[in-house]
């Protein structure tokens, strides 16, 4: 159970921070409210002491001996900062030090983790200022749940209104399952590259090729290594899951695009963990216009694409073991000998096999088994959960990693 402080700030999405604060409580979390005095506007503090049957903090100078240090004492003792909405004005002042109420001064003064859920008119959220606000959060450390699209309060239709609660909830979860403000995660001082989803190779503007990837397994293991405190990059094909908090997104559409983006980035990294499902044939010329129907059959052309994890494996920094490799051979039969042959063949460190034919395990199901295949033998991984997996997965890395320097050790300092 944590101790979470909840910013409520003046944005019509105040009334989801009732939800919040519910969903929270019901995982078990112990919440306080924090209104900004434009809050109050929009929900009264009432509502959220009869959530939380705790006291309401709406005003920095409330009388009685040390309220003037009320922010301090409460800065110590949470576990998680969560502001929902944070607006264009609050995101503002976080960036750059202002202290001018309760809220804000709690912020610079915690050194709890804090997760902000942006909240504003479709305009207010793609200013340069409020995009550099946030960047500037987010390179130090601040986690962000992306705002929905949609109807926005003034009328408009476009993204900016608030994370629905769950998704806050969710968010907060990964949070707290990160490593604590002043502890060293299994990873800290690593930089990893996680390849996740599908490829999509385009036959014309309207249609391409494709696979079933969703995407969960390669987003499971970005977000196990982010919490070991691992500074990850995620390169994803197209998925419709939300990017993980405090993961570096790469969106890429063709194999193509996955082999020019890892190969750019994979000189940075002690280890590579290609989970993707990349199309092993792309189109040999793709149609300009879209493709129309005709009598008879039609013939596509397809060509090799380009090997990322044999390339990987053939790098001069291989032979010092960096970076540290693995593939992923989702198979329909005789999975484990394939994987030997791809671990031996592409000269990685670790094969996770994976029969996709089973309907529990593989493509676009939450769950997983799988065989992790090495040069010391085979382990089986029996059906679980895709994060339960990725922890299992991650703990090979951290052995493999042993045997290796950091790439970067500034990293580490």
């Amino acid at each position: 159970m944590a101790f979470i402080a909840l910013g409520v700030t003046g944005g019509i999405g105040a009334y989801k921070a009732v939800e919040i604060a519910r969903g929270l409580q019901k995982n078990g979390h112990e919440v306080m409210a924090i209104m900004t005095r434009a809050a109050t506007q929009f929900v009264g503090p009432l509502t959220f002491e009869a959530i939380t049957r705790r006291e309401v903090i709406t005003d920095q100078w409330k009388s009685g001996a040390n309220a003037d240090i009320e922010h301090i004492s409460l800065a110590s003792t949470i576990d998680l900062l969560v502001v929902a909405p944070a607006t264009a004005n609050a995101v503002g002042k976080f960036a750059n030090g202002l202290a001018d109420d309760f809220l804000s001064s709690l912020f610079i003064a915690t050194r709890a983790p804090v997760l902000l859920a942006p909240a504003m008119n479709t305009n207010m959220f793609e200013h340069p200022a409020v995009v550099k606000n946030l960047e500037t959060l987010m390179a130090r450390g601040v986690q962000i749940v992306d705002p929905g699209s949609g109807y926005l309060a003034c009328g408009w239709i476009g993204k900016g209104r608030l994370a629905e609660p769950e998704d806050v909830v969710a968010a907060a979860e990964q949070v707290l399952r990160a490593t604590p403000i002043g502890e060293r995660g299994t990873l800290a001082g690593r930089r990893i590259l996680v390849t996740a989803g599908p490829t999509y190779e385009d036959i014309d503007p309207v249609r391409f090729v494709g696979n079933r990837s969703s995407g969960r397994m390669g987003f499971a293991l970005a977000i196990e290594a982010a919490r070991r405190g691992a500074a990850v990059t995620l390169v994803t094909g197209p998925t419709r899951l939300a990017a993980p908090p405090g993961v570096a997104v790469v969106a890429i559409r063709s194999a193509a695009d996955m082999h020019a983006a890892v190969m750019s980035r994979v000189a940075e990294q002690d280890a590579l963990i290609m989970a993707a499902a990349v199309a092993d044939y792309t189109l040999a010329g793709p149609s300009a216009q879209k493709v129309k129907k005709q009598d008879g059959d039609l013939t596509l052309t397809l060509t090799r694409t380009k090997d990322i994890l044999g390339e990987v494996g053939r790098l001069p920094s291989r032979t010092q073991g960096l970076p540290v490799l693995v593939g992923f051979a989702a198979e329909t039969h005789d999975v484990v000998n394939y994987a030997k042959g791809k671990l031996e063949k592409k000269r990685a460190d670790l094969i996770v096999a994976n029969d996709v034919s089973r309907a529990d395990a593989g493509f676009d199901v939450d769950t997983n088994a799988v065989s992790l295949v090495s040069a010391s033998g085979v382990e089986d991984v029996p059906l679980q959960s895709k994060a339960a997996v990725a922890g299992r997965i991650l703990d090979r890395v951290e052995q493999l990693l042993l045997a290796v320097p950091a790439r970067n050790a500034a990293a580490k300092a």
